[in-house]
């Protein structure tokens, strides 16, 4: 690992723990996720402790995903962690599609103030199953866009819109004739409307996850990301990189859980002895240390795959479900070894549970990704028969 990453993560993490950590009892922390005067909040004192945005270096580049794995881990040590700087979803995955794919001006315009920690964005893809909408499949979108004169107009409904609310950039998805496309847009914007804000088993995103209808959304063609009908193919550009971000980030949380956990069941006493002692106690925690280390062995391998240049749809998707998994496991393990307190809001092991379960359905289920490993499977035997 490189000294800028090392040092880079060594001061991230000192912040969250120093800084960070004793916001997460603060009132300011809704069922739909903390108060975006929070999130200024934290913002400052992360542009104050230089760990805004540590990602992306000052020259605008981006650390190697290798890099960027041990930063992000170290703000996952706190769900508050990511948003103080500037690492969070859908935030991190739209600042990087937006450098990869945006023109000048759109990333002056657009992600300039992402980056900057000024702004939250949100990812309009998902739709409503009820009418058919895209989810997991991208391919059932129903929100349609057409060109009239210098402007495309949308109409659709979306659903678990991650940051909605507040949000003050969009990227929105559509459907032409061409095929799938991407937009730009300022938010709020009066064309785009919250239906509601769901209630969802996770909490800590900002602006929770919205439903909202787009009627008669007017966007300039400037404010087109890339080319009409090219849209599935920038969304590859984000996935990849963002579902293996989510990875990185619950990683630092399960490790945290892991160590309240482990603090607790050395603490604290029963029949004798302390809990760890006691064989059912101390395997669990000991299974926690091979999942823990199993998913950042994961998250390393696949992040040195996406370095190579490569798209890496296969790795992300085997340690989609790998990582996602076996964090789940380690939460609820802690939550088990916790007993009575594990299920209470006296420490983050309850929320860290109900966020990596979430996780799990984040970036497509696990079920998703093994689909479209089995399909991969199906194909390369095809081509070896030839």
């Amino acid at each position: 690992m490189t000294d800028r990453a090392m040092a880079i993560a060594t001061k991230v993490e000192a912040f969250v723990r120093n800084e960070v950590i004793p916001y997460e009892k603060d009132s300011r922390l809704g069922f739909h996720g903390p108060e975006d005067a929070l999130v200024r909040e934290l913002r400052a004192k992360a542009h104050m402790a230089g760990v805004l945005t540590p990602h992306i270096l000052q020259d605008g580049s981006h650390l190697t995903q290798r890099e960027t794995a041990i930063v992000l881990i170290k703000t996952g040590l706190s769900p508050l962690g990511p948003l103080a700087c500037n690492t969070a979803a859908p935030d991190e995955g739209n600042m990087y599609l937006l450098g990869k794919v945006g023109s000048a001006e759109q990333k002056s315009r657009f992600l300039e103030p992402l980056v900057s920690g000024e702004a939250r964005s949100a990812f309009f893809m998902t739709e409503p199953a009820e009418t058919g909408g895209a989810g997991s499949d991208p391919s059932m979108m129903q929100t349609t866009c057409r060109l009239d004169g210098n402007h495309w107009v949308i109409n659709g409904r979306k659903k678990f819109i991650t940051g909605a609310d507040g949000a003050r950039v969009g990227i929105v998805m559509a459907r032409s004739d061409d095929g799938a496309c991407m937009f730009l847009v300022d938010l709020p914007d009066p064309a785009i409307r919250t239906v509601r804000v769901i209630d969802t088993i996770d909490s800590s995103m900002p602006g929770g996850h919205a439903e909202v209808d787009i009627v008669d959304l007017r966007v300039s063609a400037d404010q087109m990301l890339g080319a009409s009908g090219e849209g599935f193919a920038y969304a590859q550009i984000r996935l990849s990189p963002a579902r293996l971000s989510h990875c990185m980030r619950w990683l630092g949380l399960a490790m945290r859980a892991h160590e309240i956990a482990t603090d607790y069941a050395c603490r604290r006493h029963a029949f004798g002895k302390p809990l760890v002692d006691h064989e059912g106690v101390g395997f669990m925690l000991a299974d926690n240390l091979i999942d823990l280390k199993q998913a950042e062995l994961m998250i390393d391998w696949c992040a040195g795959v996406l370095d190579t240049g490569s798209l890496g749809t296969a790795e992300s998707s085997m340690a989609k479900v790998a990582v996602s998994d076996a964090l789940f496991r380690v939460a609820d393990r802690c939550v088990q070894v916790m007993g009575g307190t594990g299920v209470s809001g006296d420490t983050i092991v309850e929320q860290a549970f109900r966020e990596i379960r979430a996780f799990r359905i984040y970036d497509g289920p696990t079920e998703v990704h093994k689909w479209s490993l089995a399909k991969k499977i199906k194909r390369d035997w095809k081509g070896g028969q030839a």
